[in-house]
C-alpha cells in the first residue's frame, strides 16, 4: 500500500470517528443528560422510625420523587423515572402521574423497596417490574411542563419541571 492511500484511509477514519463521537454526544444532551437534572420539588424524606419490612403509610411524607423525564418530544424516546428512597416498601397502585394537559397515568399493582426506580414509557409496549408503558400514541411531555405524582388519595407527592 502506498502513502497516498495511507493518508486517505487515515483521513476517512478521522472523519468517521468525528461523526460517531458527535452523534454520541447530540444523543447524550437530548437524553442522558436529563436524567442529572434535579427535580424543582420532591416529598420530604420518610419518617425515620419506619421498620425496613413495613409498608409505608401514605398519610405521611414519602421519600419518592421523579428522578428525570427524558427525550421529552420524542414518543420513541420519552421515559419517566419514578425513585423511591425511602425505607421499607412503597405501594404505587392507584398513584398516578400527570402532565400540564389532563394526560393521566395510573399505576397497576406495583411494589417499590429502597432506592428503588421504575421507568414509565409513553409508548405501548408490555409492563414489567422496572418498565411500565403508558400506550398513548403521541409524546406526551414537553419542555418546562411539570409532571407531577399524585398518590392513591389525591395527595401531591412529587412535581419535577421537564428539562
Amino acid at each position: 500500500m502506498n502513502r497516498r492511500k495511507l493518508v486517505y484511509y487515515l483521513l476517512l477514519n478521522v472523519f468517521v470517528s468525528a461523526c460517531v463521537t458527535s452523534g454520541i454526544l447530540f444523543w447524550y444532551d437530548r437524553n442522558a443528560r436529563a436524567v442529572t437534572q434535579p427535580s424543582v420539588q420532591q416529598a420530604s424524606p420518610a419518617n425515620g422510625d419506619a421498620d425496613p419490612a413495613s409498608t409505608l403509610n401514605p398519610q405521611t411524607d414519602i421519600a419518592v420523587k421523579i428522578s428525570s423525564v427524558i427525550g421529552a418530544g420524542a414518543l420513541d424516546a420519552e421515559v419517566v423515572i419514578v425513585k423511591f428512597e425511602g425505607e421499607g416498601q412503597l405501594d404505587l397502585s392507584s398513584w398516578q402521574l400527570k402532565d400540564e394537559d389532563g394526560n393521566t397515568f395510573k399505576f397497576p399493582k406495583l411494589t417499590l423497596y429502597p432506592n428503588g426506580a421504575v421507568q414509565i414509557h409513553t409508548l405501548t409496549g408490555t409492563d414489567t417490574v422496572i418498565d411500565l408503558y403508558w400506550g398513548i400514541g403521541e409524546a406526551v411531555w414537553s419542555s418546562g411542563e411539570n409532571a407531577r405524582l399524585f398518590d392513591a388519595q389525591g395527595n401531591l407527592r412529587a412535581v419535577y419541571r421537564v428539562p
